[in-house]
C-alpha cells in the first residue's frame, strides 16, 4: 500500500528555514517521481519542485529556485524539501506526491499527473 507522510511544518520567521520530510512506503522510492505541491487558502495548488525517478534530476517552480531544495534518501525512503529564505508568500500547506511512470517534459509540476498524495504539512512565514 502507497503511503506518503509529511512532516516538519511549522512557524517560521521571514528569512529562515525549514526543511520538510515526506516518509514514503509501499514502494521503492527510485522508481518514482516525487513532487512537492503547495496551497495556500483561497488558491489553487501550486507545484513547488519534484525529483526524477532513476537518476534524481530536479526542478523547480521559478518562485522558489534558489531558495528550496528537494533531495532524497532511498535507504530511509524520504524526500526532503530544504526551504532557505521563507517569506511570507510561501506560507501554505505543502504536499509531498508520486507520479507514477514517466514523466514529460512540461508536465513536471502538474498536480494531475500525480497519482498518492499525503496528507499535507502546514508552513507559515510570519513575523
Amino acid at each position: 500500500q502507497v503511503q506518503l507522510v509529511e512532516s516538519g511544518g511549522g512557524l517560521v520567521q521571514p528569512g529562515g528555514s525549514l526543511r520538510l520530510s515526506c516518509a514514503t512506503s509501499g514502494f521503492p522510492l527510485d522508481y518514482y517521481t516525487i513532487g512537492w505541491f503547495r496551497q495556500a487558502p483561497g488558491k489553487e495548488r501550486e507545484g513547488v519542485s519534484c525529483i526524477k525517478r532513476g537518476d534524481g534530476w530536479t526542478y523547480y517552480a521559478d518562485s522558489v529556485k534558489g531558495r528550496f531544495t528537494i533531495s532524497r534518501d532511498n535507504a530511509k525512503n524520504t524526500v526532503y524539501l530544504q526551504m532557505k529564505s521563507l517569506k511570507p508568500e510561501d506560507t501554505a500547506v505543502y504536499y509531498c506526491a508520486l507520479k507514477a511512470g514517466t514523466i514529460f517534459s512540461g508536465t513536471y509540476l502538474a498536480a494531475d499527473n500525480y497519482n498518492y498524495w499525503g496528507q499535507g504539512t502546514q508552513v507559515t512565514v510570519s513575523s
